[in-house]
């Protein structure tokens, strides 16, 4: 991890995301999240912010995968191949998540938050992220330690540092 990264890491909530809109407001770009195992921890931070509706507008929380299929349009084969918590699967949920809110980056997250619902190839901790916009996205998997509330936590940090990371490469 480079220093720009661990320097990050170590940042409370709140503190990551002011840094976030600092980055939405000189760049003029919106963003938005789809949620699973989350539960709505990315947008309660980012809101926590006054003056977040400058480049915040609509977040969702699509816990089944009916929801994901009828809020977000990520297609029910996908679900079926893949299962929810998968990379096409939270592609999909930030290419919706961006053609539905209109913002140019999003992120999702999907994930087995414990504690059960694991299996072998997706242990508890297993949770996949994907940031991007309506058009292309890079997904990654973490497996998180902890308990449930570690996890989500965890998850919640992740997914705000990885917006930061792709506003600050848009600095000259």
């Amino acid at each position: 991890m480079s220093e720009h990264g661990r320097y990050l890491a170590n940042l409370d909530l709140l503190t990551l995301s002011e840094r976030l809109g600092q980055l939405c407001r000189a760049r003029g770009i919106a963003v938005t999240c789809a949620e699973s195992c989350t539960g709505g921890g990315v947008a309660s931070a980012i809101t926590a912010v006054a003056g977040s509706s400058d480049y915040f507008e609509t977040g969702y929380v699509t816990y089944s995968n009916a929801a994901k299929a009828r809020l977000l349009g990520v297609p029910g084969a996908l679900l079926e191949r893949h299962g929810a918590v998968s990379g096409p699967v939270v592609e999909a949920m930030t290419a919706g998540a961006c053609r539905d809110s209109g913002a140019a980056l999003g992120v999702a997250i999907s994930g087995v938050a414990g504690p059960g619902g694991g299996s072998v190839d997706k242990p508890v901790g297993t949770v996949w992220f994907a940031w991007g916009g309506a058009e292309a996205q890079q997904a990654e998997r973490h497996q998180l330690p902890g308990d449930r509330r570690a996890v989500r936590e965890q998850a919640v940090r992740i997914a705000l540092i990885g917006l930061i990371r792709r506003l600050e490469a848009f600095e000259e």
